[in-house]
């Protein structure tokens, strides 16, 4: 039983270390039975097309420089990846093969085919034997003898029964992509990308599953990823729009390697063998995923009218030039876009039918919804007006237009493009975590934010989920009546309900709010990254985890070009993270921060005058829900810790949290046992209270507790505990329940920075949040 076929291209056969990183996805994502197509290493199938070219000129000398270097590069895989005997044995049928080849070209019987597929069996001869080596049961397969056709033509179930009867349902199945035999038994080529297309006619004739191209890059883009920065990775594409894009020069897939999959239940995705933990994309039925925009360039391509064009006859010539081709209907005439290099083979082809209309043309195609096509090609050319490009041939079709230019589309253009026409049709699926005070709070004001923000995009709040219970309504859940909903429809559910859920979602952009407390909840921020979200947090424990997860998920985070809001883990809606950036990215080097973090602790020490025991403001402050359930977890001074390590790295120093140096408002000893334990020894927390107060007074001083963060060239200072500030200083004066951030820098050095405000309550802190989600939107434009 085969449950997917895996493809592997030369990229990811590149080297010993690529063949090392597939034998790892091999054996994380295969099961027995399984398959995997594999194209040539690197640019073996470009070197063999160089030696067949200097066999055709008889260029002997070229014919043995190329066999030598043919030799040196498989040699060194071999050499690198194999052991023993099996080492020996590949080396010795390689060099038996390439004196084959010598012999062949010596005496003029060379044939094209059968030198090409050379590539591919090595491929696949060096991966099963690798495998074989790490104990995979592996197995090796020439698809000449799965793949037959009879004047070009697949025999579809005579091949089904070739595979069915060779493929070995208790191995790991490796098979060359790229060849097949005819019925005389001669090698014919599927063409380029035809390891693509093999992969999924093997899907189709053995019933499997699902196909997985593993690639190079991280799936389907709207556009060259590598060209503009800001394009949309897509969670789903339909087939329809897929084989367009194919056929318009889109180079992740090829419109041959769907065409196997139709009328079938076949999954298909594109994912990077390069990352394997980000998300795919997945190649889907019309209807199970909603239509895309996407720009794809043209480059050096001519447009040839043809008389009497059939869709047999540019399979036909699709096949003989090796590429896609994409033809249309325009003012009664049959156009087809040919790449430039293969025209007269195509003009030939065609015997007189064929005629040049326009060449040496570049340009773009837009490829949209139907309903939007008309109004985004209006956009294109004002677009290119404002570049001073006209083009020179445009063609609107259900689905797409077509803009032929002389010049060549470059990446600023591209990226303009991109904005204007892709950008504003985005949507946006926000997922909350937490509706607690300031959960609810948040919720409640979104109706206005969404109404604030349409004008650039679509947002709709797709989930809802407590420790226990989620709400998930991919269609979107009012913001206004969900309480009402999340009682009819929330359910239980564990993380990878939740995580399962969020891969499905159809998508532009995903963004996981996150205003719980939990720990818990914050280690999965790894796994929503991996499904291409954005994270904006009120929660501080994953800005204080240890330094290696923090980094990696930094790192997953610019590589896939997601944000990581988290401004109200610190201050609650103070602007304090804001203030630092665009302090440092304005060229200030900030030397201190001194502060009083918690909203809590503020109050506290702000209202104790000794006029009523410290341990009665305590209880008078958890009452009013000013404290968490046991307010020991704010005496602790913990929650300040976390504040001061988020700002420290916020400032690029590198700590861990017990590198802050920490003493509790409390004696050490209540910190043990039960509340009632703490609340029958409240008098000690009361002596303890008074001992620092008199001792602040002594020095003309009053008692708070503070978090320090000093920077100088040769160490770092950073502690939380109670500290006894002078009168008239500004943590002196501070308002019950405000925090201060007091800040100095160069150029803030006799004069520090003051940030004071509320360092508490629902409604400051659900509008901080709003503020980072206002702020990622902005920059998702």
């Amino acid at each position: 039983m085969v449950n997917c076929v895996h493809k592997f291209g030369g990229s990811s056969l590149s080297s010993s270390e690529r063949y090392q990183s597939v034998a790892k996805i091999i054996i994380g994502h295969t099961q027995p039975g399984d398959c995997v197509v594999v194209s040539a290493a690197g640019k073996t199938t470009d070197t063999l097309v160089s030696l067949w070219q200097s066999y055709q000129q008889q260029d002997t000398q070229a014919v043995a420089d190329i066999l030598l270097q043919l030799n040196n590069h498989q040699s060194d895989l071999i050499e690198q990846l194999l052991q023993a005997d099996l080492k020996r044995s590949a080396l010795k049928t390689l060099l038996e093969e390439l004196n084959i080849i010598a012999s062949l070209a010596q005496s003029e019987q060379l044939k094209e085919a059968q030198l090409l597929a050379h590539g591919e069996l090595w491929s696949a001869r060096l991966l099963a034997a690798y495998l074989q080596q790490l104990n995979v049961h592996a197995c090796a397969h020439d698809a000449r003898l799965l793949f037959t056709l009879n004047d070009g033509e697949l025999r579809h179930a005579q091949n089904k029964l070739q595979c069915n009867s060779v493929i070995d349902a208790n191995k790991v199945n490796v098979v060359t992509g790229f060849i097949a035999a005819n019925t005389l038994g001669d090698t014919v080529t599927l063409g380029r990308n035809g390891s693509d297309y093999s992969a999924a006619l093997l899907a189709s004739y053995c019933d499997a599953k699902q196909v997985c191209i593993w690639t190079d890059t991280q799936g389907v883009f709207s556009t060259d990823p590598r060209k503009v920065k800001k394009a949309i990775k897509y969670a789903k594409v339909c087939r329809t729009q897929a084989n367009l894009l194919a056929r318009l020069g889109n180079p992740v897939l090829h419109a041959k390697t769907l065409s196997p999959l139709k009328n079938t239940n076949i999954k298909l995705a594109v994912r990077s063998s390069f990352d394997v933990q980000a998300s795919p994309t997945h190649i889907v039925k019309e209807g199970l995923a909603k239509k895309k925009r996407f720009i794809t360039t043209l480059q050096n391509v001519d447009l040839l009218t043809v008389e009497g064009l059939s869709e047999g006859e540019v399979a036909s010539v699709s096949q003989l030039i090796q590429h896609s081709l994409h033809h249309f209907n325009h003012n009664g005439e049959v156009y087809l876009v040919v790449p430039a290099a293969q025209t007269y083979q195509v003009i030939n082809y065609f015997a007189g039918r064929a005629n040049i209309s326009e060449s040496n043309l570049n340009g773009c195609a837009v490829v949209a919804p139907e309903q939007v096509i008309g109004t985004l090609k209006l956009q294109a050319l004002e677009v290119l007006a404002e570049q001073t490009i006209k083009p020179r041939f445009v063609h609107q079709d259900n689905g797409y237009v077509l803009l032929l230019t002389d010049q060549f589309i470059d990446s600023d253009v591209q990226s303009t493009l991109h904005d204007k026409l892709v950008n504003k049709g985005q949507e946006i699926a926000i997922i909350v975590a937490g509706l607690g005070n300031v959960g609810g709070v948040f919720i409640h004001q979104l109706a206005d934010q969404f109404e604030r923000l349409s004008g650039d995009f679509s947002i709709k709040l797709v989930a809802l989920v407590r420790s226990q219970e989620m709400l998930f309504n991919p269609s979107g859940v009012n913001p206004q009546t969900w309480e009402k909903q999340w009682q009819l429809e929330a359910k239980k559910y564990q993380s990878n309900d939740l995580l399962n859920a969020i891969n499905e979602l159809d998508y532009e952009h995903k963004v996981v709010i996150d205003i719980t407390a939990s720990e818990q909840f914050s280690q999965l921020y790894t796994d929503f990254v991996q499904s291409d979200c954005h994270l904006i947090s009120a929660n501080k424990y994953a800005g204080t985890a240890p330094t290696l997860w923090y980094q990696t998920l930094r790192n997953n985070l610019a590589e896939r070009n997601l944000h990581w809001r988290y401004n109200t883990s610190v201050g609650a809606g103070l602007p304090i993270n804001f203030a630092l950036a665009d302090l440092q990215n304005s060229g200030d080097k900030i030397t201190r921060i001194e502060g009083v973090f918690s909203g809590t602790l503020s109050w506290l020490c702000s209202k104790y005058d000794g006029s009523v025991a410290f341990s009665e403001l305590v209880l008078e402050a958890q009452k009013m829900g000013f404290t968490e359930p046991d307010p020991r977890e704010d005496l602790s001074g913990r929650d300040m810790q976390r504040k001061l390590l988020i700002l420290a790295r916020e400032l690029g120093v590198d700590l861990e949290l017990d590198d802050i140096s920490l003493s509790a408002l409390m004696p050490v000893e209540l910190a043990k046992g039960s509340w009632d334990d703490f609340i029958g020894k409240k008098t000690q927390l009361d002596a303890f209270i008074e001992e620092h107060a008199a001792a602040a007074q002594a020095k003309n001083a009053v008692l708070r507790y503070t978090g320090l963060l000093e920077i100088t060239c040769d160490k770092v200072i950073a502690k939380v505990g109670i500290t006894y500030v002078p009168n008239g200083d500004a943590l002196a004066n501070l308002t019950p329940g405000d925090n201060i951030f007091v800040i100095n820098s160069k150029w803030y050095s006799d004069n520090a920075l003051v940030i004071q405000g509320p360092g508490a309550g629902s409604e400051v802190t659900a509008a901080g949040v709003h503020s980072d989600l206002y702020w990622l939107v902005q920059n998702l434009k």
